[in-house]
């Protein structure tokens, strides 16, 4: 009884890094003061049949000639830097913002005070310390170029910080920075940390990060914007369709917030060589859509709701890192309500 009375059917939890979409433009690792915006073009292209075939025409040639011959004609955007750019600009803000301790809603003034509680004892004993480290890192390392990140030459990320009070600038050598682990040390992260830590730690405040990458990929290389879904394909004629914002090719906020949020390393089988993907997207059942598979499942008892319907109503968790991952699935935002039924 006690239970229901201490429960919240209407939780939710506004997101608290607050990612613009990321426009990409070319320009010259030498001179970069000339990046123009990247725009999609359409390539239409004649493939070949290369899926899986039906056993009856794998063994019969005159069928698997018959099918080979159909034309598999495609229509698709692709992007890429000019002939006189070999450096890709990436361009996004993001805000940092306090108010962890205040749901965005809730129902029951019962549980929002014992989380409220949980919440100031987590900020008490840890200030957001581990967790801003690790989006520090994220941000240091250019983990949001995501597929852009492979087989660069050299990678600049340059982010001012400011707020009412702050005014600062840092550059990293994202190359130089894994994205396998969080064991870095510098005095660079370690201030940007200091100062996104501040931000979620405080009642109402916040940090804008102004944030450019420079990514040497290579003279007229292609670059990779965020890919659309496209729900009903029977409407359209192109194969794949790339993501824009006006004329200039971009990629979506929310995968430059999942590429900052890949800090979860806490999950049972990350130390295990056989097992481990590395860090995974803090995720309420750490699911990694690519792999078809959920690494915090109930069963397991490693869900975030297994660990946030005790903690927030004041029981001890048994490893202080698995606070770190309630506190960053609350850092994510989402609808948490409890069913009654």
């Amino acid at each position: 009884m006690a239970k229901k009375e201490n429960m919240a059917s209407v939780l939710a939890f506004e997101k608290k890094l607050v990612s613009s979409d990321a426009y990409m433009y070319g320009t010259r690792w030498d001179d970069r003061s000339d990046a123009m915006p990247l725009t999609l073009r359409e390539k239409s292209v004649r493939g070949t049949i290369s899926n899986r075939l039906k056993k009856a025409i794998q063994n019969d040639p005159m069928k698997l000639n018959a099918e080979v011959e159909k034309p598999n004609l495609q229509k698709v955007d692709a992007c890429a830097l000019k002939p006189e750019h070999d450096t890709l600009k990436l361009h996004f803000t993001l805000k940092v913002l306090g108010g962890i301790t205040e749901p965005s809603a809730c129902n029951n003034p019962l549980f929002q005070q014992s989380y409220r509680q949980a919440a100031q004892n987590y900020i008490d004993a840890e200030g957001f310390s581990e967790l801003a480290r690790r989006y520090a890192i994220n941000i240091a390392n250019a983990r949001f170029l995501w597929r852009n990140r492979v087989g660069v030459e050299s990678i600049d990320v340059k982010v001012n910080a400011k707020n009412k009070t702050i005014n600062e600038d840092f550059t990293f050598d994202a190359a130089a920075i894994t994205t396998r682990n969080f064991d870095v040390s510098d005095k660079d992260i370690s201030r940007l940390a200091t100062l996104i830590a501040a931000a979620l730690s405080s009642g109402d405040d916040y940090l804008l990060l102004d944030i450019h990458c420079f990514a040497k990929v290579g003279t007229a290389q292609e670059v990779y914007p965020s890919e659309e879904l496209v729900l009903d394909k029977g409407k359209g004629d192109k194969s794949k369709i790339l993501y824009k914002v006006g004329e200039t090719a971009a990629m979506h906020s929310q995968k430059i917030g999942n590429a900052l949020r890949t800090i979860d390393t806490w999950y049972a089988g990350h130390d295990e060589p056989q097992t481990s993907v590395g860090p995974i997207a803090v995720e309420p059942y750490g699911a990694v859509t690519n792999l078809g598979k959920a690494f915090r499942t109930p069963k397991d008892k490693q869900d975030f709701y297994t660990f946030f319907d005790r903690w927030a109503r004041g029981e001890k968790l048994e490893r202080i890192e698995d606070e770190h991952y309630v506190m960053a699935t609350l850092v994510r935002g989402g609808v948490f309500g409890e069913s009654d039924k």
